[in-house]
């Protein structure tokens, strides 16, 4: 018995089930479609593993002073409370509940839609940049006034919400439910 070779086989192991050379490319181009799919999600999981990593501004958005409110970002694409009222000085935090990467974004140079950002005269915007499940953001607001903010991911399914900081009393901070 004589070993024969088969030319348009050279270098490769012979197919042993003979299919033909148009489902042979069907079966290489459907494992390297799945082999790009796999690259693409682990990618997007080191991405989501890393996106709490994004630089902070380096203003006074990482606030080191106890929370005097605190907002749940949830799954369900809403900030809760919608409508929380603070008074100057205090400091918010956010704390993400969501399976999904989040914002805290009150920057009108990142909204897709003008209306979703609302800052007081003079006040500095923020963004926390993306925050991974579990991760916490803390903004001390310094200025009265209506802050309405956004999620830049979530921002078309309309993911906003509101902060309004009142001054402080004479007598100290007079705290509102936010009701």
């Amino acid at each position: 018995m004589g070993i024969t070779s088969d030319p348009t086989t050279t270098g490769t192991a012979p197919d042993p089930v003979r299919r033909p050379a148009a489902i042979r490319r069907q079966a290489g181009a459907w494992r390297s479609g799945l082999a790009w799919l796999a690259a693409l999600l682990l990618s997007g999981l080191g991405a989501a593993a890393h996106a709490g990593d994004r630089a902070m501004p380096a203003r006074t958005d990482v606030a080191t002073a106890p929370a005097a409110a605190k907002v749940k970002i949830l799954d369900t694409l809403v900030f809760e409370p919608k409508t929380l009222v603070v008074h100057v000085g205090d400091t918010v935090e956010w704390h993400n509940e969501s399976l999904l990467v989040h914002t805290v974004t009150a920057d009108p140079k990142l909204a897709a839609r003008p209306v979703d950002v609302a800052l007081p005269p003079d006040a500095a915007p923020f963004d926390s940049g993306f925050l991974a499940p579990d991760a916490t953001f803390r903004h001390t607001f310094q200025r009265a006034g209506s802050y309405r903010y956004f999620c830049i991911p979530h921002e078309g399914a309309n993911m906003v919400a509101t902060v309004e900081v009142r001054a402080a009393t004479a007598g100290g901070t007079d705290r509102d439910s936010g009701e």
